[in-house]
């Protein structure tokens, strides 16, 4: 039988159902990050992205004992996709006329960017000045475009799972994201601010 940590996260949601508790655990370790990151960014308020977090899992157990998960796609885009639908719920029973209200509070300081510097110290502070710029942009895009953003450059997130998780076609998830850069550009040359990376 093959190992737990040589198993794709398919492999195992497909153990969790067969009994395997300890596949779940795995599952949960793997996922709870990028997860709880997303909800974050999108309810803006951390008390509620737990609870979203916790209701998201109850249902991913839920749907996998009910054998509602088919591995016809990937594991993450699927627990997104739930995830995405228990904030829309909990937005819809707020009678919210947003998917994100924003709070006076929050800097977007939870999405990284490391990765994208480099060693020399004048490149990482102009670097971490266009990541601080662009955040600050991004507060100002309509929730949708915002959302998209943030799955495809954050998240790294194909248009196709974006799409998927939001419940939208594929060209409605491009056009949002064409608008959001388009909005983004419109911004940045408004405010006179430079987004190119050293």
């Amino acid at each position: 039988m093959k190992n737990l940590r040589d198993m794709t996260d398919e492999e195992l949601a497909l153990s969790y159902i067969d009994g395997n508790n300890r596949a779940f655990d795995l599952l949960l370790s793997r996922n709870q990050s990028k997860l709880f990151s997303y909800i974050l960014f999108v309810v803006r308020d951390r008390d509620l992205a737990d609870d979203i977090f916790q209701e998201t899992f109850f249902k991913v157990v839920t749907k996998l004992q009910q054998g509602k998960y088919t591995t016809s796609g990937k594991f993450g885009a699927w627990i997104m996709r739930i995830a995405h639908n228990v904030i829309m719920d909990w937005y819809r029973d707020q009678r919210a006329d947003h998917i994100i209200e924003p709070t006076e509070n929050n800097d977007l300081s939870n999405i990284g960017g490391g990765e994208l510097l480099d060693s020399n110290i004048e490149s990482k502070f102009i670097n971490d000045q266009v990541m601080n710029d662009v955040r600050k942009l991004m507060e100002c895009l309509p929730a949708a475009q915002r959302e998209v953003v943030f799955m495809r450059y954050f998240q790294q997130l194909s248009f196709k799972e974006i799409a998927e998780t939001t419940n939208v076609s594929i060209n409605t998830s491009l056009g949002r994201m064409r608008y959001a850069l388009l909005n983004l550009r419109r911004m940045a040359k408004e405010y006179n601010i430079a987004l190119q990376m050293a």
